[in-house]
């Protein structure tokens, strides 16, 4: 599950390049993975049997892309301050990763639901 999500933020994050230009050169990879490990943990904090299995977590974490919902509210809070902290991205950079999470997460609830096995 990492991998795949650190795939999408590199790609989405590459195509953006309000944000792909504003990381520190040497630090791309340091803040993919940083953002990457915020999504992958929250995801799997999610319990699943609560959520009715993996189907259930999609589902959820799709109504939550949707309204902009605690769980990604959780992910955009924890990341930006770590984001900050870490790397030293000024407020409109970790601001527009946190905009860009939505998308990062839709992706991946589409590739999940295309490919469940993966």
């Amino acid at each position: 599950m990492f991998d795949e999500i650190l795939n999408l933020v590199k790609e989405h994050l590459g195509n953006n390049p309000q944000i792909s230009s504003a990381i520190p050169g040497g630090q791309e990879d340091a803040v993919h993975n940083e953002i990457a490990t915020h999504v992958a943990n929250t995801l799997q904090n999610q319990p699943a049997a609560e959520t009715g299995g993996f189907g259930g977590i999609l589902s959820k974490l799709e109504s939550n892309v949707a309204g902009g919902g605690t769980m990604t509210n959780a992910i955009e809070g924890g990341l930006v301050n770590s984001l900050a902290s870490k790397f030293g991205l000024p407020p409109a950079v970790t601001g527009a990763i946190a905009g860009a999470l939505p998308g990062i997460l839709q992706k991946y609830m589409n590739k999940k639901r295309e490919n469940p096995a993966s």
